[in-house]
């Protein structure tokens, strides 16, 4: 990708959908990725294994997908959660073409892929879900979290999934000090990831 990130805004690549066979919600279905956005080939392991959780998602109110890539995360969302709005972010303009792509694909009319400045401040989210882009940096990564888990409504949950090799420890021993009115652990640890959640009591 000649230096290229799937966390740059505009990837100068390009713009070549392919499509691929993953499951979404329990279905096999056939959607678009492309270069320069996050696991173009499949759906990752960390974000498969975040997603056994979605169960735990309200049908109800508005869900944020914080770091969308191709949609996997929002479509799962969306489909088992009809009642509810997804707003999937991400700073990757591809990424949310994608996303748009793959929800119109579906038929799923819940989904709403905008960038981060578009989503309406005053909303609170019943649920937040995120494979977070761990690789733009500690100081990045934070301020993307204090941006967004503040607005978690309250007896609503965030669920982040992060590598143990690439500081899941740390970030939620960081995330326990940063946001003392979340109650945050980790509740999983599967295939070297650890599944996090953070919960406004």
């Amino acid at each position: 990708m000649s230096g290229e990130h799937y966390f740059s805004e505009q990837p100068t690549g390009e713009f070549k959908p392919k499509k691929i066979v993953t499951s979404i919600n329990g279905s096999r279905v056939e959607l678009f990725t492309a270069g320069s956005t996050f696991s173009p080939d499949h759906m990752d392991t960390g974000t498969a294994i975040l997603l056994e959780h979605a169960d735990n998602a309200p049908n109800s109110g508005n869900l944020l997908d914080l770091g969308c890539g191709w949609g996997a995360i929002a479509l799962t969302l969306a489909s088992r959660c009809p009642e509810s709005i997804v707003w999937a972010i991400d700073v990757n303009e591809r990424a949310l073409e994608l996303t748009r792509m793959n929800a119109k694909k579906l038929g799923l009319t819940n989904i709403r892929a905008v960038h981060a400045d578009e989503v309406p401040s005053d909303i609170e989210f019943t649920g937040i879900w995120s494979n977070p882009p761990i690789r733009v940096g500690k100081e990045a990564l934070h301020s993307i979290l204090k941006q967004w888990l503040p607005r978690l409504a309250a007896e609503c949950e965030a669920y982040l999934v992060v590598s143990k090799d690439l500081g899941a420890d740390s970030l939620l021993k960081w995330m326990q000090t940063e946001f003392a009115d979340l109650e945050s652990e980790r509740i999983e640890t599967a295939k070297g990831f650890r599944i996090l959640r953070s919960a406004r009591i």
